[in-house]
């Protein structure tokens, strides 16, 4: 009798008894002969019959499968190869009922004194009850994973929803279902007695738009779910049509298995129903019945914020609606459009505003400003501060007078705030601008080439403080509109950002107004598409575009306008440029250089001798020869004179070149000012036509610059190559 025949009579339990019961056994593997030894135990880890066991380890993993089989000997090969004393491994076989079964393998590798493997020992286990339960846990720890990031995206997307829209937006839009978890998604909310369906998403769920608004009352699962302040879980999606016979029909076209409708409390608020739809979900366990109950909790506190700040949005713009002009009266000789854009946050509106005011003798007043400060007190100072300005403008006082009244009126408020603002007077049908800034950013001016200018405009003290510091000094500048040109006001939430200097802004809207169409509601629409990320953020947003009507003359006899401004340095040398161009797109090619030295003659003698810029004009006279006339008129009431230059001198011969090139020209009195015009091209002379003032002609007609300058008051009021 063995000792272990012995112990085991005697309930005496011994090392592989132990080892038996946790299905452990032990091999001894000699490597020299290619035998394997290998106890009981160890056998039935694999799955063999002791008995018929013939000692060779290619019979010990008969069993597995090609793939597991030929993993295992790599480890093995690779641990004898680069010198390892030991491997494990873990390989799967076939369970005696089919089900897999878990084999791990911890051996040690036995070297002579060179190294070489001669044996191996070892323990063969069976895990399959760890690997099952190993397996179990990290599925549970899946689930929990999965529902944890469910939670935090949904909380994420949620936590940057300000208004009713954006929470929908982020439970419908990109990734919004894989958020929640869900295939198909339906929002209501709960408005006088009706349940109204905001946001349907998913596949099939159109089907349900006949429910979008309805009363609140139990015919309906999601209806019913607000009303009894309890979540339902519907397991069988079919099953609804016997409980809610009017949803029966409908039940065919939908194509989920699963829907859980879940009641949205805040504070002890019904807001409203949640419904989520699930397609591969036949049943809800403890752990997803929580999650959906946490989701809703999310939705309805998201919903119950962005329900508040709607209202107080809702009555913050209501006041500052009131206190904005209802109407833009219409202009005569022009368009005009406006935009405003309020800030997006809650009540914390501004004192942002505009208005377009209707003046004596068919001029119109046009003003954009800012009341210090964003909230409802802005507000309702910027409307008694808009009436009053409106009021001094319409009494026909001059802008200075306008602003300074306006100052007067903010200080003596006594608010402690100060606003800022650009008003201008035009005269559409002369295209003269008297505009004043106080404190307030000045206007850009759109040309007819589609260039931006930005006029210098002398400024004073903004409204109210101007009166404190007993400075209520408001310069005018006087501007020209030509046909076509306009004229653009706006407050500072339109060019500054935090974070970027006001350079980069005013750089910015340029371009814009540059790229855009030249109607005036069309470019403004223009100017809030390209700048809408600056709208809304932070500040309000008052936008005037004013646009004299264009002149562009007829096929037979077009015409363009321009104003050179006097600080403009390039204005000159663009004129000159934009003259010739029109002549040679006039198919009037051989007039062009005739015509862009007069221009830069009559411009620089208005430019060095007058105060102001220049309007300039060019057209086609439709005659029966045609020829180009070409005007400069400026504000200063001196005509022209003419002088006698030595031969060292380098200017005074501005009226002969009119002489000198010009078929006729003349000096007319305009408004405010003059108009010094001359007429280019062929001349009729009996009956013939002679080329007066051409290039090739004018070598002649310099000697006789003398002659000319004879005339009597000729430069005055002007001169005739044709001698009318």
């Amino acid at each position: 009798m063995t000792d272990d025949d012995r112990r085991m009579r005697s309930g005496e339990i011994g090392p592989n008894e132990r080892l038996a019961m946790n299905r452990t056994g032990s091999f001894d593997w000699d490597l020299d002969t290619g035998t394997i030894d290998v106890d009981e135990a160890g056998l039935l880890v694999f799955g063999l019959d002791p008995e018929g066991f013939d000692s060779r380890p290619a019979s010990l993993v008969g069993g597995l499968e090609p793939e597991e089989r030929a993993r295992l000997e790599a480890v093995i090969r690779r641990a004898i190869t680069s010198g390892e004393t030991s491997y494990t491994a873990h390989f799967r076989t076939e369970g005696d009922e089919g089900a897999p079964q878990w084999t791990h393998v911890q051996a040690r590798i036995l070297r002579t004194a060179d190294g070489r493997a001669h044996r191996i020992v070892g323990i063969v286990r069976d895990t399959t009850a760890e690997v099952t339960h190993s397996a179990f846990v990290l599925e549970l720890e899946k689930r929990r994973e999965v529902q944890t990031s469910i939670v935090e995206r949904t909380t994420h997307a949620l936590s940057r929803a300000v208004t009713v829209d954006d929470v929908t937006a982020a439970l419908t839009g990109p990734g919004g279902l894989a958020r929640l978890g869900a295939d198909g998604l339906a929002l209501g909310l709960v408005e006088n007695g009706s349940l109204n369906v905001i946001a349907l998403s998913g596949e099939s769920l159109d089907a349900l738009n006949d429910f979008r608004s309805r009363r609140l009352d139990r015919g309906l699962p999601l209806a019913e779910a607000v009303l009894s302040g309890r979540p339902r879980f519907v397991s069988s999606f079919q099953s609804l049509g016997r409980e809610f016979p009017e949803l029966a029909p409908y039940l065919g076209r939908l194509r989920f298995k699963a829907a859980c409708y879940l009641p949205l409390v805040a504070q002890a608020r019904s807001l409203g129903g949640m419904a989520l739809f699930y397609r591969g979900r036949t049943s809800f366990s403890a752990d997803e019945r929580n999650l959906a109950l946490g989701l809703a909790a999310i939705v309805a506190q998201s919903l119950q914020r962005a329900l508040l700040f709607d209202e107080e949005r809702e009555l913050a713009t209501g006041l500052q609606e009131t206190m904005l002009p209802r109407r833009i009266p219409a202009i005569t000789g022009g368009e005009i459009a406006v935009r405003y854009h309020a800030a997006w946050s809650g009540r914390q509106v501004g004192g942002d505003w505009y208005d377009v005011i209707s003046l004596p003798r068919s001029r119109v007043g046009i003003v954009v400003g800012d009341v210090q400060g964003h909230d409802t007190h802005a507000a309702a100072i910027m409307g008694q501060l808009r009436i009053a300005l409106r009021a001094y403008a319409g009494e026909g006082h001059a802008p200075s007078t306008v602003l300074a009244r306006a100052s007067r009126f903010l200080a003596e408020l006594d608010t402690n705030r100060f606003a800022t603002c650009t008003y201008a007077q035009v005269d559409l049908g002369t295209g003269t601008v008297r505009a004043v800034r106080a404190g307030h950013l000045g206007p850009l001016i759109r040309h007819t080439d589609g260039r931006v200018g930005q006029p210098k405009l002398r400024g004073g003290l903004p409204l109210g403080l101007a009166t404190v510091f007993g400075d209520e000094e408001f310069p005018e500048t006087r501007l020209d509109l030509v046909p076509g040109e306009t004229l653009v006001l706006y407050t500072d939430g339109l060019v500054e950002q935090p974070g970027s200097d006001i350079e980069s802004g005013m750089a910015e809207l340029s371009a814009a107004m540059s790229s855009g169409p030249p109607q005036a509601e069309a470019l403004a629409d223009h100017l809030s598409e390209r700048l809408w990320e600056r709208w809304g953020a932070g500040d309000d947003v008052a936008l005037l575009v004013l646009r004299r009507s264009p002149d562009p003359g007829t096929p037979r006899a077009p015409r363009i306008h321009q104003y050179v401004h006097q600080a403009d340095p390039q204005g000159l040398s663009d004129a000159r440029a934009a003259v010739g161009q029109a002549l040679r797109d006039w198919d009037m090619a051989e007039l062009a250089d005739d015509a862009e030295l007069l221009t830069g003659e009559l411009l620089v003698n208005v430019l060095l001798h007058t105060e102001g810029g220049a309007v300039l004009t060019l057209e086609v006279l439709p005659e029966p020869v045609r020829r180009v006339r070409l005007s400069v008129q400026d504000r200063s009431s001196a005509w022209p004179r003419r002088r006698t230059p030595g031969e060292a001198a380098t200017s005074g011969r501005g009226l002969m070149l009119l002489d000198a090139l010009a078929s006729r020209w003349g000096v007319e009195p305009r408004g405010e000012g003059k108009a010094v015009w001359c007429e280019i091209g062929p001349v009729e002379r009996a009956g013939t036509v002679e080329r007066a003032g051409t290039a090739e002609g004018a070598g002649t007609a310099v000697t006789g610059v003398a002659a000319g300058a004879a005339r009597a008051d000729g430069g005055a009021r002007g001169g005739s190559r044709s001698g009318a």
